[in-house]
């Protein structure tokens, strides 16, 4: 097919050429493009837990106050809470694994323009709770008894 044929066969396909997807942020597409670089790194080699530490201290570093505040906060309760936990970056945030599967992550509200940061836990976490249970904690700042609870929570979610 000549290229002029083809240019009319995607014009009258409705493409939209080298326009941008409509669909998903700019947020969401960096994101999207930090996890397909994550795991580009996972297959070309297994990432030591000081390579994913690394990882994690940048990432953290790369955040702008309050969320930066929280964060190590966060990863220094998970690390003392669950040392079983490997220390990984995912979707380009910080994020504890076990066997390779994150189990909990931490998500900046400024990446996503949201009022507040998340914790949270995937559905490797063993948190369940009857037949509904919180696996997301919105996190505004951190005192003695969030802290506390976010060690306990770790602690579950490895069992």
């Amino acid at each position: 097919m000549s290229q002029p044929a083809k240019k009319r066969a995607r014009k009258a396909a409705g493409s939209t050429g080298s326009k941008a997807s409509k669909g998903f942020t700019a947020e969401e597409r960096e994101a999207m493009k930090a996890r397909a670089q994550e795991l580009k790194a996972e297959a070309r080699a297994s990432k030591s837990r000081a390579e994913g530490e690394t990882q994690v201290l940048r990432a953290i570093a790369a955040m702008k106050e309050p969320d930066r505040a929280l964060a190590k906060r966060i990863h220094a309760i998970v690390k003392a809470s669950a040392p079983v936990l490997s220390p990984k970056t995912w979707y380009g945030m910080p994020a504890y694994a076990q066997d390779d599967k994150v189990v909990c992550f931490f998500q900046s509200a400024q990446k996503f323009n949201t009022r507040y940061a998340t914790l949270g836990f995937s559905a490797t976490a063993r948190l369940d709770d009857g037949v509904m249970w919180p696996v997301a904690f919105a996190l505004k700042e951190l005192n003695a008894a969030e802290e506390a609870r976010i060690s306990a929570l770790v602690n579950k979610a490895v069992g």
